[in-house]
């Protein structure tokens, strides 16, 4: 006999790879377009417009893990009360790039990123060894103030807890121009399809399609091991996440833009 848990738990895995399917059909039909665009006008598109959808999250080139499609109700439910700070005055720098950036960072030294948001600090313990590329990216990003003034735009609590973030364009499309290939999927952390409370993974399209998209988990959450998990988050973090996910999403379905402003104002990766 199949337990209601399990069975919800299923039910939660096959929205999110349905989520991924749409997404990515999305994707495609977009570069077919802007294709189009780009040979009538004869222009040369700087850059690269990848939609990052991560069906659990949205990713650079795309989405999927966790990443986007969610667009608010039009009968949605009247906002919980704003538990965030106003975000500082600023803009999102418009940054792309043709390719992964070199490697830079010392795979043996700890090295720690600290999401300070509008919502509070969230520091998050990156895991060098076990996924080089992902924190390596993470810490070129972050030096280039890529995620400086980006919001959180999506906040899923049904079936899968987590808050994902890492878009420039805040629509859950975006990245960087460039994708790196998937680590540490095989992290001990990872038991029963699970990604525990605390864990921090990428966003992605599918197989080896990470970009920027990344996804804080607050609660323990049913999904296969297909994401790479590159950080744990500290206890205060957790508490800022917990605030979040109270504030509940817009669609009034579990899964859509947070009522919280969660703003990043300024991300940082420093070595210890």
């Amino acid at each position: 006999m199949v337990s209601q848990e399990q069975r919800r738990r299923q039910l939660a895995r096959e929205k999110f790879l349905r989520q991924q399917q749409r997404r990515t059909s999305a994707r495609r039909k977009a570069r077919m377009r802007n294709s189009v665009i780009a040979s009538v006008l004869g222009v040369v598109v700087i850059g690269s417009i990848a939609l990052y959808t991560t069906g659990v999250l949205k990713n650079d080139d795309k989405k999927t893990n966790a990443s986007a499609e969610v667009t608010p109700s039009a009968s949605a439910p009247s906002k919980a009360p704003d538990p965030c700070g106003k975000p500082a005055e600023s803009s999102v720098a418009k940054l792309s790039w043709k390719k992964e950036p070199a490697m830079t960072i010392d795979t043996s030294a700890n090295y720690t990123m600290k999401l300070a948001t509008t919502c509070g600090d969230i520091d998050v313990a990156l895991k060098a060894s076990a996924a080089p590329h992902t924190v390596n990216s993470f810490a070129f990003l972050a030096g280039k103030g890529y995620f400086d003034h980006t919001k959180c735009h999506r906040l899923t609590t049904n079936g899968i807890y987590v808050l994902q973030c890492g878009d420039p364009t805040g629509t859950g499309s975006g990245g960087p121009g460039y994708q790196l290939k998937d680590e540490n999927l095989k992290d001990k952390s990872l038991k029963g399809n699970s990604y525990p409370t605390g864990t921090v993974a990428m966003a992605n399209a599918g197989p080896n399609t990470n970009g920027s998209q990344f996804f804080l988990v607050y609660k323990d959450s049913p999904l296969p091991p297909n994401y790479t998990p590159f950080g744990t988050i500290d206890k205060a973090g957790l508490k800022v996440l917990d605030k979040i996910a109270a504030a509940g999403e817009n669609s009034g379905a579990g899964d859509g833009a947070p009522n919280a402003t969660v703003v990043i104002d300024k991300a940082t990766v420093t070595k210890s």
